[in-house]
């Protein structure tokens, strides 16, 4: 896909919101800062929870609406209904025919409802701003990059957790969590034209006791996406330094995946962060456009 023309002398921005969980509520307090000082969104880029937060700012919707929006779509509600037959499937997998697409230890029912009741028929190429959410493919662990057609089906895809829940189907591909093949997708800001990437990412946090299968899997996990968030990330920096500014948040409180009732306070770890970086984007804004890469 080429990236939408811009103007003239006009540097395209990208907000990019890596995996975090609830943490990604963060992005909220990046996008007031950035609206607060004239800087408006070319493109949002969502990976894993990152795109159910990029999907609601590229509806159009202010910071006090997205926030409630993404605190009633993202509770623990949504993983506490097991998947009996799944459980069952993992002891015996060949008695009950062990299904690859079906296959999620959470019943997906309720956070499917949620996405669909929040963003219905929409599709990803009618919203406002251009969105691109990432996912990866199951059969062979490339990036996929969804930037038409369903947004429930896009954020479902994004967010199809290892283990958790079960993969979904996008035309003939089976996708699982964006973030297994990459955390914080500043590639595919700088393939759809963006000169200047502000990329959001959170790291995963580390079990502080592991005593059960569950937390085991969630340790490895939390190595693994790490891991790439830091190489990925080097990469990119090394190779389009001046054109990237990472937002960081520092969180003094423990946030939990499903800590829900902390999005103000995260919210404002995100202004505080993006204010820190403000005299870097104003800098950077004030220089002419060099030719953005296109894939």
């Amino acid at each position: 896909m080429k990236p939408p023309e811009s103007a003239p002398g006009r540097k395209r921005i990208a907000l990019v919101i890596g995996a975090g969980s609830v943490k990604c509520a963060a992005a909220i307090g990046i996008q007031t800062v950035l609206k607060r000082e004239g800087f408006e969104l070319d493109m949002v880029v969502g990976c894993s929870a990152g795109a159910m937060y990029a999907a609601v700012m590229a509806a159009g919707h202010d910071a006090a609406v997205a926030a409630e929006m993404t605190r009633t779509l993202w509770t623990k509600e949504v993983a506490e209904k097991r998947n009996t037959r799944a459980l069952l499937q993992t002891v015996a997998p060949r008695l009950l025919r062990f299904d690859k697409a079906t296959y999620g230890l959470r019943d997906d029912r309720m956070i499917l409802q949620r996405l669909q009741s929040a963003f219905g028929d929409i599709r990803i190429e009618d919203l406002p701003t251009p969105l691109h959410v990432t996912a990866t493919d199951l059969a062979n662990g490339e990036q996929v990059v969804l930037s038409s057609g369903s947004l429930v089906d896009a954020v479902r895809a994004s967010i199809a957790l290892p283990f958790a829940f079960s993969p979904w189907r996008i035309g003939d591909k089976l996708l699982i969590d964006g973030f297994l093949s990459d955390p914080l997708p500043i590639g595919v800001a700088i393939r759809q034209g963006a000169n200047v990437i502000v990329a959001a990412g959170f790291e995963s946090p580390y079990q502080s006791s592991i005593h059960s299968a569950g937390r085991f899997a969630f340790q490895l996990s939390a190595i693994m996406s790490n891991n790439l968030l830091k190489s990925n990330y080097a990469f990119h920096s090394l190779a389009h330094h001046s054109e990237i500014i990472p937002i960081i948040p520092r969180f003094e409180q423990r946030v939990r995946l499903f800590d829900t009732d902390k999005i103000p306070y995260i919210i404002e770890a995100g202004e505080r962060a993006a204010e820190e970086q403000l005299p870097y984007l104003r800098e950077l804004m004030r220089q002419s456009p060099e030719p953005a890469e296109v894939a």
